[in-house]
């Protein structure tokens, strides 16, 4: 990328039909990308993601822009921790598109996202990767994050997850 790329960290706001497009852009990227599953969005899922960002109170996202088109994504949940009786932001969706990859995006997402979560004292932040994700696990490693251990002799915690099917 060149040295006079204009890039623009911004939170997003769901009323604004360019962030809409952006996030919805974004994470059809992702989706279609083998660690976000290989495969596009469903059409109504591309048709009701923003409207259902905006009715979740605890969500919020961050985009980037290079040069005024979408770069990276990433979609974060607040929630609540017990043990510390304070705020928390989990990151569910993080991408950088694939010819912006390595340019320093993620590490300015990152930052903006913490900034947010400092400026609420949140207590930590929390993410999901997968174990074959050897560069974005680089990335989070490089920026403090780790596996969730309270007690080594009883190993990580792990993620699960049980699908809800409706008629």
């Amino acid at each position: 990328m060149a040295d006079t790329m204009s890039l623009d960290i911004v939170r997003a706001d769901y009323n604004n039909p360019v962030h809409a497009a952006a996030i919805v852009g974004m994470l059809r990227a992702y989706a279609a990308d083998p660690m976000g599953g290989g495969e596009d969005l469903p059409p109504e899922t591309r048709r009701d993601l923003v409207q259902g960002l905006k009715k979740t109170s605890n969500a919020f996202s961050v985009l980037a822009f290079v040069d005024g088109e979408a770069a990276g994504l990433a979609n974060c949940f607040w929630g609540f921790s017990t043990f510390a009786a304070r705020p928390l932001v989990n990151i569910h969706d993080v991408v950088v598109s694939s010819q912006h990859r390595g340019a320093g995006i993620g590490r300015k997402l990152f930052a903006e996202i913490e900034a947010i979560a400092r400026a609420e004292n949140a207590c930590k932040i929390t993410l999901e990767v997968l174990e074959g994700n050897t560069s974005a696990k680089g990335l989070y490693a490089s920026l403090g994050y780790g596996d969730y251990v309270l007690d080594p002799e009883l190993g990580k915690a792990e993620f699960w997850q049980k699908r809800l099917a409706y008629d």
